[in-house]
């Protein structure tokens, strides 16, 4: 396992979970070019591993992400137009590198998310937080737009939500953020690490490959065209059904004992 910066990548579960965390508590988490180089390597090295059922994405102290560090924002105003073009072309490989990484994504919000942040929770799969945490797309305070990160929020809480929140920059609760779309769950500081440890136990509970498989279908499906849906949808299926996992999946149900892949 390679060594990081500004994160540090953690297993357990039998090598099964993942958790990175990034370490930049004095300044909330926020990005820095080495912060966005250091997870850009840590999801690319990991996702040839088959092993894996998730990854968990966290923050040390008490935010997940405030999004741009100060200093790099000062450093992107003496930047060229073709420097910050490249600058924003690694953020963008980030995203999408989270996004369609091949198993399950958790963000474990432990507190306060804005801007680039909230980009982080719009790639993940699954997105637990904690209920005093505050989020907002605050780009537009500075003068600027959360543009690299608008093409998975838009996806994620639709242009209605996003018309709002971009142009207002407001801040809002956690609880809200859930029903938008951009959160799944939120708890107490308290019960966190509760909930979030359900959520790794259902997903140790399913097949490894399924759901990698049923990953890229949500991620998919819904951009396809009838006619490709029906030969995607169909050629999956018939893969799995006859794949050793989907075997051993239907015989352990037939005979009524846990499959071979939970220990």
């Amino acid at each position: 396992m390679a060594t990081y910066t500004h994160i540090t990548v953690e297993r357990s579960h039998a090598d099964r979970i993942a958790t990175f965390t990034m370490r930049r508590p004095e300044v909330h988490n926020a990005f820095n070019a080495q912060l966005v180089q250091d997870l850009q390597a840590a999801f690319t090295e990991l996702r040839s591993d088959t092993r894996l059922h998730a990854v968990i994405l966290t923050g040390e102290g008490p935010s997940f992400s405030a999004g741009a560090d100060l200093n790099m924002m000062k450093a992107s105003a003496t930047f060229t137009q073709e420097q910050n073009l490249d600058d924003a072309l690694h953020l963008a490989d980030l995203f999408d590198t989270i996004n369609t990484f091949p198993c399950p994504v958790i963000a474990r919000v432990n507190g306060t998310a804005m801007g680039g942040g909230l980009g982080l929770l719009a790639v993940c799969d699954i997105v637990i937080a904690v209920d005093s945490a505050r989020l907002a797309f605050s780009e537009v305070k500075l003068g600027i737009a959360p543009a690299v990160i608008s093409p998975y929020v838009v996806r994620k809480i639709g242009e209605t939500h996003a018309r709002v929140l971009f142009v207002t920059g407001e801040r809002f609760s956690a609880a809200h953020a859930r029903e938008i779309g951009l959160v799944h769950i939120v708890m107490p500081a308290d019960e966190l690490d509760d909930a979030l440890g359900k959520m790794v136990s259902e997903l140790l509970s399913s097949g490894p490959q399924a759901l990698r498989a049923c990953k890229a279908l949500a991620l998919n499906v819904g951009h396809m065209d009838h006619a490709a849906a029906r030969r995607y949808t169909a050629g999956l299926i018939a893969t799995l059904r006859v794949s050793d996992e989907g075997q051993e999946g239907l015989r352990s149900y037939l005979e009524k004992r846990k499959p071979g892949w939970i220990s």
